[in-house]
């Protein structure tokens, strides 16, 4: 059933949890804006903050893996399949906030609500997997621009990630708007960054706008394509992402349901743009330096650090290793968040924080301590995520087109069609990838 418009506030009509949050600033920013008495970017700057904690998983040490890799073996070939990937994940992250607005509730929850014990138990099972192998990525990440910046060894830096992290999410206690200053200040870093290289690099204009919009594979660039779409379209942020604007802003009325979602699309229109921009800039990088002079075969994020600086000067090396770590860092604490909801939603079961932490930290800890190459483990889990993202993407189309669920927001017909193709997609390009490493297609 469709979230009450009726809710618990105080005397100055603030939800009691965000004011003990320190969010009643932004919270009654909001309300201004909902009444109508802010415009122009006022009126938006208060809904900004979700989409970028999302977005932050789409620019995380699973990109750099999948996108330097790509880049440097094909060019600028895969390019297209940033771009595909980078619409299909806005527009899930719009359905995934429609819902959490319109509920007032998060997907696993719903899941929880309205599925079989059955069919939710395998659901959460499919999504603590998928959570996992994003931690594994994400962390060793930053682990690994820890050990290239500071020459600190592999499971020293992994222990720092885990303190650091751990601390990002303490800034909770000071509202959940801190947090999501800083993250957005992380992503603000990373795109800084890949600005500096693209500057550097000089990549070729018409390649770029040529291969971002017409598709092309070749020889084994269906694994790496498969790849790059499990690290664009994430499945714990998907999860997430309701969880982050369910009762974020109080609404009174159907209609302040309807302008919520509308602020927050433009949220997600800036976050995701820009993530798509990172993304794209990661791979024409490598393309332009290390395809161009015949170094196919920089597919580690070590060797891609070293080469930069022979090829373009130490500080490309420098900007790529701070661009490695502000990923990693920023993404470990989002998927620690995305774990949170998950297990919560979809068990009922809530832990605490550190406990989580310490959890998701074990399977990379146990990696690194295997000295297993980093970079291959990252690439690999992306391609498990890929796997992943149909059970979110099937509950979400389910719990949106119910119009009990979802009320006056419930999709429109063309809405679920094309929520329906996008699931099409990643479901033909994981089945020619199963074919193909079980050894069907050659």
């Amino acid at each position: 059933m469709a979230g009450s418009d009726i809710r618990i506030v105080d005397s100055e009509g603030l939800p009691p949890e965000a004011a003990r949050r320190g969010d009643a600033g932004m919270v009654r920013a909001a309300r201004a804006s909902l009444d109508g008495h802010r415009t122009g970017l006022a009126r938006v700057l208060p809904f900004l903050g979700p989409a970028f904690i999302a977005c932050v998983a789409y620019i995380d040490p699973g990109n750099f893996a999948t996108n330097i890799q790509g880049g440097a073996q094909f060019g600028y070939e895969l390019l297209w399949v940033i771009t595909a990937a980078n619409l299909m994940a806005a527009f899930l992250q719009m359905l995934s906030a429609k819902l959490g607005i319109a509920t007032d509730n998060n997907l696993p929850a719903l899941c929880h609500q309205h599925l079989s014990p059955r069919m939710n138990l395998g659901l959460w099972i499919v999504s603590e997997v998928a959570a996992m192998a994003t931690d594994v990525a994400e962390f060793t990440g930053a682990a690994l621009g820890l050990y290239l910046l500071f020459h600190i060894p592999l499971l020293p830096a992994a222990l720092l990630t885990g303190v650091i992290t751990f601390a990002i999410l303490g800034l909770q206690q000071h509202g959940f708007r801190t947090l999501e200053i800083v993250i957005t200040a992380l992503v603000g870093v990373i795109a800084g960054a890949y600005l500096l290289e693209t500057i550097l690099s000089h990549p070729n204009a018409g390649q770029i706008a040529y291969h971002a919009v017409v598709p092309a594979l070749s020889g084994s660039s269906l694994f790496l394509a498969v790849g790059i779409l499990g690290a664009t379209i994430m499945p714990h942020v998907l999860y997430l992402h309701s969880a982050l604007v369910q009762g974020r802003v109080p609404a009174r009325t159907p209609r302040d349901r309807m302008r919520i979602f509308a602020m927050e699309r433009i949220d997600i229109v800036i976050a995701m743009t820009l993530a798509g921009l990172v993304n794209g800039a990661m791979m024409f990088m490598a393309a332009a330096v290390f395809h161009a002079h015949g170094r196919a075969d920089v597919a580690d994020l070590t060797v891609a650090f070293h080469t930069l600086t022979p090829l373009l000067g130490s500080a490309a090396s420098i900007i790529f290793g701070v661009s490695l770590l502000a990923s990693g860092l920023s993404s470990s604490t989002v998927g620690t968040l995305a774990g949170q909801v998950i297990m919560r939603g979809f068990l009922g079961w809530s832990i605490p924080v550190w406990l989580r932490r310490v959890l998701t930290m074990a399977p990379a800890l146990l990696i690194i301590a295997l000295n297993i190459n980093p970079t291959q483990v990252i690439i690999f889990t992306q391609v498990i995520l890929s796997f992943a993202l149909v059970a979110p993407i099937a509950t979400l189309l389910y719990f949106t087109a119910r119009r009990d669920v979802m009320g006056a927001m419930v999709n429109q017909r063309r809405t679920t069609v094309i929520g329906l193709a996008c699931g099409a997609v990643i479901l033909a390009l994981n089945a020619v990838l199963l074919a193909q490493v079980l050894g069907a297609i050659h």
